[in-house]
């Protein structure tokens, strides 16, 4: 509790305690949201967060700049080699250089298109410039996508003009707080499991339009962590608001307990 300053008559000493636990309200909320609203867009994701096995598509990763005074100058992806792509095709990007390097697979790839010895290991994009308060879209193709794993990780170095790095390279671990930096991770379904989903929605009246949902809900890691921020952000905006309001209408009553007091 703020002590009384002296001098101050009571009702005076009272309508400051009041404005002053109000001020403390809003402004421990506003601080919230400040945070919560940089979590949410701070992460590189990728888009879609979750693909089938087996399955032709494209990946995008979103690359925000989350520093004041430097531009991100370098984006570095390293594709995961353990289980490799056949085919990793790269989207230009106005204004940025786009480096790809490959290894040599132990045992060659086997598609509808042919074997595959080498893989892509890494994509590296520079020249460009993603200026402070800016993201900018790092699109690729994958055909097709592994078999026989849940998910991959594709982790991702960010480098600035002003030399600073950021490896966002951790992955999240059951029952542990999401990791600083997290890397991007495409989870990876089953046919099994796509027709499990549509059989659920058939029982459930809902009507499956045969559609593979791409843009499924974040799976728990970093790669898909916007959506939750974001509406974390927002419970604080209410949050704050709603201290605010409740700070003001305390010090309107005590106004008008002072002002019967006078009458």
């Amino acid at each position: 509790m703020t002590a009384a300053r002296p001098g101050l008559r009571p009702r005076l000493r009272r309508r400051f305690r009041v404005t002053a636990r109000a001020a403390v309200v809003v402004a421990g909320a506003g601080a919230g949201v400040v945070a919560l609203a940089g979590t949410a867009f701070a992460h590189v994701t990728i888009t879609p967060s979750s693909a089938q096995q087996g399955s032709t598509a494209e990946l995008t990763f979103k690359v925000p700049n989350e520093e004041s005074a430097a531009a991100t100058v370098e984006v570095q992806v390293q594709v995961p080699t353990a289980h490799p792509i056949a085919q990793f095709l790269v989207k230009p990007v106005p204004g940025w250089t786009v480096s790809v390097q490959t290894v040599t697979l132990a045992k060659p790839i086997v598609t509808d298109d042919g074997s595959f010895t080498t893989a892509v290991s890494e994509v590296t994009w520079t020249g460009g410039k993603i200026e402070p308060g800016q993201y900018q879209d790092f699109s690729v193709s994958a055909d097709p996508l592994p078999s026989g794993i849940g998910q991959l990780a594709f982790k991702a170095i960010q480098t600035y003009s002003n030399g600073d790095v950021v490896r966002w390279i951790d992955l999240s671990q059951a029952g542990q707080p999401e990791p600083e930096h997290p890397a991007p991770v495409l989870t990876l379904t089953s046919a099994a499991d796509t027709a499990d989903t549509n059989t659920a929605d058939t029982n459930t009246g809902i009507t499956d339009t045969g559609d593979t949902d791409t843009g499924a809900a974040p799976s728990g890691t970093g790669g898909g962590s916007d959506s939750g921020a974001l509406a974390l952000g927002a419970a604080g905006l209410v949050a704050g608001l709603l201290g605010l309001a409740a700070g003001g209408s305390a010090w309107l009553r005590v106004r008008r307990s002072s002002r019967h007091r006078r009458a």
